[in-house]
């Protein structure tokens, strides 16, 4: 009888020792030894603890794996949170690293047109006056006294 059960139980002890029939053939009946009594409940009684003790076991893990898994799915969810964060605050950063880089960008580019623009201006400026007494075509002087002005304009022809 021994071996475990294919339902997972422990498996039963195995069946006592029979002392000397009592009376002889006539009767069938045999009685064990007392001694053997013993022995046999000493038996049972430690099948019986191991039993219940494999259960409780078996019980406590079983509780066990089930914080376990619960601990896991907390951690998890967690850390998903904290990655999202994470993620959403680098996004937030990038954003605003690209603002200021566009921000930087475009005031160089301003700078540097209104520099072309004075530049330009100066250049024109320079031009004009240049053009107006190489080709002599209008030379002038204007004077202001009190509430008057006096202009003097030669127009040459060339």
């Amino acid at each position: 009888m021994g071996g475990e059960s294919h339902l997972g139980r422990a498996p039963c002890p195995p069946a006592p020792e029979v002392g000397p029939a009592v009376g002889g053939p006539a009767e069938a009946r045999v009685l064990p030894a007392p001694r053997q009594l013993e022995q046999a409940a000493t038996k049972i009684q430690a099948w019986w603890r191991g039993v219940h003790v494999r259960q409780t076991l078996l019980h406590a893990a079983l509780r066990a794996w089930a914080i376990q898994c619960w601990w896991r799915a907390v951690q998890a969810r967690t850390l998903e949170h904290r990655r999202r964060l994470a993620l959403r605050l680098y996004t937030c950063q990038e954003w605003a690293v690209v603002k200021v880089q566009a921000r930087v960008r475009m005031w160089q580019a301003r700078r540097r047109f209104l520099q072309a623009r004075q530049a330009a201006c100066v250049i024109q400026s320079h031009w004009r006056w240049h053009a107006s007494q190489t080709r002599g075509l209008l030379q002038g002087c204007y004077e202001v006294k009190a509430s008057q002005l006096e202009l003097d304009i030669e127009i040459l022809v060339a």
